[in-house]
């Protein structure tokens, strides 16, 4: 079971992969497979994390067989988060 701060780090950069890929395209996303290669994340954190950030009305999740994320996408809140943390950013 991954800890506090590892399951923080996980939804942290699922966010990032998600929002770097898609670019604020709310019709687009990534597969769980292309996530899990990307981000080097075990099955089971992917879908504790994609869990949480569905809750969170951050992510839009549609699940495969073994709860497995099959496809993650950005919802507009989800989208609006990101680009304030670009902003501040700069």
């Amino acid at each position: 079971m991954a800890t506090l701060h590892e399951r923080e780090h996980n939804r942290e950069a699922i966010m990032k992969a998600l929002y770097e890929a898609v670019e604020g395209n709310r019709l687009l996303g990534l597969t769980g497979e292309q996530m899990r290669e990307d981000l080097a994340m075990p099955e089971e954190d992917l879908a504790a994390a994609c869990t949480y950030l569905a809750a969170e009305e951050l992510v839009q999740v549609e699940w495969a067989r073994g709860n497995t994320p099959a496809m993650v996408t950005l919802t507009h809140k989800g989208i609006q988060i990101m680009e304030t943390e670009e902003k501040d950013s700069d």
